[in-house]
């Protein structure tokens, strides 16, 4: 009964879209009406600079470590920590608090995978970092480390949050459709090109 109000915490707090806030409180409009129209960090760097994207990157990551920390020190473990930390990176996609209009999860779901396992989290964050240093596209280093995620908590023993990581991982490329296809036609924005 414990995981049930900890995970409606979780979808709450996963709500509290950070870009449009932070892009509201300077100003800089309604991220989900203009640049890439996703509320989050990389949108927010084309459109406010790294001083938004950076805030934007931390409290979307922190709104994804903190339930999920939560309900591990009240002893909540396995399927259900799963669904405290999906329910968290469900409600950044699915807000409540601003008409179900959200982001892709990114910085949310590299926040509770670390504090699922923070070695995973650490890896998934490594190739994130990795992959889009090399390839300068914040959607196939997204995808890529949220499809090898799973992997890696299944093979150091956590198959309940391995499954929780593969629901997270096929919703991902669901909300990245559109990124897929412009990166087949070579047309996917660049990390820090500004939209004009």
């Amino acid at each position: 009964m414990l995981a049930l109000p900890l995970i409606l915490i979780a979808y709450l707090a996963g709500s509290l879209s950070a870009g449009v806030i932070v892009a509201r409180v300077l100003g800089l409009g309604d991220p989900r009406q203009d640049g890439s129209g996703n509320p989050g960090a990389t949108n927010l760097l084309r459109l406010g600079g790294r001083r938004a994207a950076a805030v934007t990157l931390l409290a979307d990551a922190i709104k994804g470590v903190i339930p999920v920390v939560l309900a591990h020190g009240l002893g909540v473990d396995g399927a259900a920590l799963a669904a405290v930390g999906l329910a968290a990176f469900m409600g950044h996609l699915y807000p409540v608090f601003f008409g179900f209009q959200g982001g892709k999860g990114i910085a949310t779901g590299l926040g509770v995978m670390l504090a699922w396992a923070w070695p995973v989290g650490l890896m998934a964050l490594g190739c994130w970092v990795l992959m889009a240093a090399v390839f300068r596209l914040s959607s196939l280093a997204a995808l890529t480390s949220f499809a090898l995620a799973p992997l890696a908590l299944l093979a150091t023993g956590y198959p309940a949050l391995a499954a929780g990581g593969a629901i997270m991982a096929l919703v991902t490329g669901w909300r990245h459709r559109g990124n897929i296809q412009r990166i087949a036609k070579g047309t996917e924005p660049r990390i820090g090109k500004r939209q004009t």
